[in-house]
């Protein structure tokens, strides 16, 4: 059980300086693949454009790093930008989501790629601290099972 506990343990230990180490990677990689969701964005629910949409309505953003982004894509020929960029559903017309000096007043102007990564740093020490304290009773129970093995060699326990 303790080897177990410790395998476990050394994963976790791994994955986490991986995830440190390579942090700059997973952005420029979270970016590009934020690209190319607005590049192949269109009108089918695909699971991509419903994740982006999903990251704009939440977190009140537009584009990758801003809603110009838009322009660049098929998409914004056939129907502008997407709704789901709007300040408000109720005031945004196709026409106006077509053209970029209206739309700036009624869309999300900032980007989405700079609101993610800040969000996911800012709740980086949560996720450290629960990380480390999973950390800490994994330890204790590689202890303890230990203790408990090192008992019954010795016979501690009186056999039934």
């Amino acid at each position: 059980y303790s080897m177990l506990l410790s395998l476990i343990f050394l994963i976790v230990l791994v994955a986490a300086v991986v995830g440190f180490v390579f942090r700059h990677e997973i952005k420029t990689n979270f970016e590009s693949n934020l690209n190319l969701a607005l590049r192949d964005y269109n009108v089918t629910a695909d699971r991509h454009s419903e994740a982006v949409d999903t990251i704009q309505r939440t977190l009140h953003c537009c584009g990758v790093q801003n809603y110009s982004d838009w322009e660049k894509t098929e998409y914004f020929t056939q129907r502008g930008i997407p709704l789901s960029c709007c300040k408000s559903q109720d005031d945004c017309s196709e026409e106006d989501l077509k053209d970029l000096s209206k739309a700036k007043l009624k869309v999300f102007v900032d980007g989405c790629f700079f609101l993610v990564t800040s969000t996911m740093e800012s709740k980086m020490g949560v996720v450290a601290g629960i990380s480390f304290g999973i950390a800490c009773f994994q330890l204790i129970g590689i202890i303890l099972a230990c203790c408990l093995s090192q008992y019954i060699t010795n016979n501690q326990y009186e056999m039934v």
